[in-house]
């Protein structure tokens, strides 16, 4: 007989992603876009190809995305695959649902230090949430996972590394201001990132990746 699905526990899954992404893509729109703070990740490094080489970001997206999704076919499974497919998709349809339709304005370029605070815990909490619940939201977010179960290192230590890599790249063309006040909120959503995943877990030592790692052996 086929495994029976646990209806209850799959709702609580898909209701955490939800709202890690919308979390995400709230915070986002609201407080990066409309402040000025930069961007790391993939997204940073394809916005550093726009500027170098005049590269389109979205082909440099999907290039750098699809070697990492195609390894994590083979070592996360396909279940991680669906539910990061499935976060990447409300995750943009979120962000395009704020950038269309919300009538809120967060104006916090005088107090870029707020920004940064309030962009780092409300995205550290978003996508820990995900990662928590056994998904991620683009390729960078994978790749921190495969680096933190390799490595040993904490998954909001690998992302605050890797953010602030391209972001220190990035200074050739941003802002000095809003760069270093992105890598300010990339240090707390790092951090943020690591409670989120472990609160609550016995042994946080052990428990540097999320739950859906920790299953097989064990973000962004």
């Amino acid at each position: 007989m086929g495994k029976r699905v646990n209806w209850q526990a799959f709702g609580l899954q898909v209701t955490m992603l939800l709202l890690g992404t919308f979390l995400l893509a709230f915070t986002y729109y609201h407080i990066n876009f409309q402040n000025g703070l930069s961007e790391g990740g993939f997204v940073g490094l394809a916005l550093l190809g726009k500027y170098l080489f005049d590269l389109p970001p979205a082909l440099s997206m999907i290039m750098l995305d699809i070697p990492v999704l195609i390894a994590a076919v083979f070592l996360k499974g396909r279940k991680f695959i669906a539910n990061t497919l499935f976060a990447s998709l409300a995750f943009s349809a979120f962000y395009e649902l704020c950038e269309q339709f919300s009538p809120l304005t967060l104006n916090l370029q005088g107090n870029l230090p707020i920004a940064a605070l309030l962009s780092g815990v409300f995205t550290g909490i978003g996508a820990g949430v995900v990662l928590r619940v056994g998904g991620a939201t683009g390729g960078d977010d994978i790749l921190s996972l495969m680096i933190s179960e390799r490595s040993g290192l904490k998954i909001g230590t690998v992302f605050i590394l890797m953010d602030a890599l391209v972001l220190g790249m990035s200074l050739i063309y941003l802002p000095f201001t809003e760069t270093v006040f992105t890598i300010m909120a990339v240090l707390i959503a790092g951090k943020t990132i690591t409670w989120t995943v472990n609160c609550g877990k016995q042994d946080t030592a052990i428990l540097r990746a999320p739950y859906a790692i920790k299953e097989k052996t064990a973000r962004a």
